[in-house]
């Protein structure tokens, strides 16, 4: 899994603007005003091919015991609680302060790997300013400007070295054959009572009420000799209705049990119908490839008429998975579950289908030939050939000519050729279009 680095550190020490730096966007809300940031903000970084999790907290008052500034320290503790590296931020140039010390004392406590960092460092990067942050006991002081963006590629080595989610990661890929399936969706959905049924126990604790899983779960099971490692996630709520700092977290571990997973069953309530937020979710599972299979629970539990509404809303709010299996079930009545696994094993099998270059480029040749991509000006994009550029979710790289005048329209329906002689159901499909270049472009005429 990706890990985890929480910002910490007083206010207006410049946590949002390394936020900014470290996840290459300006999500965060930079001003020179203390106390901004009051609530979780999540990021995604890449170093290389290191991805990673940034989470942004506002300023930190370990003693503070009442109003906003206590519920902000709640959360913030709940931040080092679950990240893999705290990285500390001080001010360089404010020198140190008596918060600091407070934040440095109850980090040491905790015994987490812990960076840390003095930023507004720029022209003070060999001086002596920054002897006095030594006494704050946790080691060596990392010199950086996250506004001038000196010492960000060091400091972000040091904290993924640091990190041990690389062994994590060895450990989970030793394991050939296991099928990893995530169970996501809304808060009381019923992913718990579905796993329960599936495992025959009361494995995992199912209530009604809403955020009973604040952590994601990991249950080995298996089925007709294949190994599964079913994922039970923390249900995802709307961002403002995350009340508790522990929920916030439940955010990060279903983000990163999504990533993970091979396969992602997503649980719809049939009683509330495809919302926002299962839209949202939905999103987050296609933006990250994974193979995906619908399931409305529930189903018992509404009428006719509310089915009817149930189905259209299905279709208008999540046209983007048209390619997934709806099935429509009761968990707690062990309605309609067996063609789940059908569908599970189907979706995961497309995921890491394996696609001949000579079939791909005869599938692409008869498509050019059926209906040729539109002429854009004295030019008409030049299809060639295809191969295929990895798996789960495959991906299929197109060459030719003027390839960038392909249009959105044209690439669908390249996708569903593909789709319809692969069976890729249950699966996005990635179609990437490369140019060749003009061997005589650079000569003079």
């Amino acid at each position: 899994m990706k890990p985890v680095l929480a910002l910490v550190g007083r206010p207006n020490v410049g946590k949002s603007t390394l936020f900014n730096r470290l996840t290459r966007s300006r999500d965060a809300i930079v001003a020179d005003y203390a106390g901004l940031t009051r609530d979780r903000h999540y990021g995604n970084g890449k170093l290389g091919k290191h991805e990673y999790i940034v989470i942004d907290t506002g300023g930190f008052e370990p003693d503070a015991s009442a109003g906003i500034y206590k519920e902000m320290a709640k959360q913030t503790r709940q931040a080092v609680a679950e990240a893999d590296v705290v990285i500390f931020l001080v001010d360089a140039r404010a020198g140190v302060s008596a918060q600091d010390h407070d934040i440095a004392n109850y980090l040491r406590r905790l015994g987490k790997p812990c960076l840390l960092v003095a930023n507004k460092a720029e022209g003070l990067l060999a001086g002596s300013q920054l002897v006095e942050f030594y006494e704050l006991g946790l080691g060596e002081v990392h010199a950086v400007s996250a506004a001038h963006n000196q010492g960000i590629h060091t400091l972000l080595e040091l904290a993924l070295q640091t990190s041990h989610s690389s062994e994590e990661e060895a450990e989970e890929a030793e394991q050939p054959g296991v099928i990893k399936l995530a169970v996501a969706g809304r808060p009381n959905v019923g992913k718990s009572t579905l796993i329960n049924v599936w495992l025959g126990e009361e494995r995992l604790v199912a209530f009604d009420l809403p955020g009973t899983t604040r952590d994601a779960i990991s249950v080995p099971f298996e089925r007709n000799g294949q190994k599964f490692e079913l994922i039970d996630t923390a249900g995802l709520r709307r961002r403002g209705k995350v009340f508790e700092a522990i929920e916030k977290f439940s955010v990060v571990k279903t983000l990163q049990a999504i990533e993970s997973a091979h396969v992602v069953l997503l649980l719809i309530d049939a009683t509330q119908g495809v919302t926002d937020q299962d839209a949202h979710i939905a999103g987050y599972i296609l933006e990250n490839g994974r193979a995906v299979v619908l399931a409305v629970n529930k189903w018992d539990a509404v009428d006719e008429y509310q089915r009817e509404l149930v189905k259209r809303s299905v279709e208008t709010r999540l046209p983007f998975l048209k390619f997934a299996n709806l099935h429509f079930i009761s968990a707690q009545k062990r309605q309609g579950l067996g063609p789940l696994w059908t569908s599970i094993a189907q979706a995961y099998k497309a995921a890491n289908c394996k696609m001949s270059t000579p079939v791909l480029t005869r599938l692409l040749l008869e498509a050019v030939q059926f209906q040729s991509p539109k002429r854009a000006g004295m030019f008409r994009p030049k299809l060639r050939y295809a191969h295929q550029g990895g798996m789960n979710p495959p991906v299929i790289i197109i060459h030719g000519n003027s390839l960038e005048h392909v249009t959105d329209a044209y690439k669908r329906f390249l996708e569903g050729r593909f789709r319809q002689a692969f069976d890729l159901v249950g699966t996005p499909l990635r179609i990437e279009l490369k140019t060749s270049s003009n061997p005589f472009a650079d000569k003079a005429a």
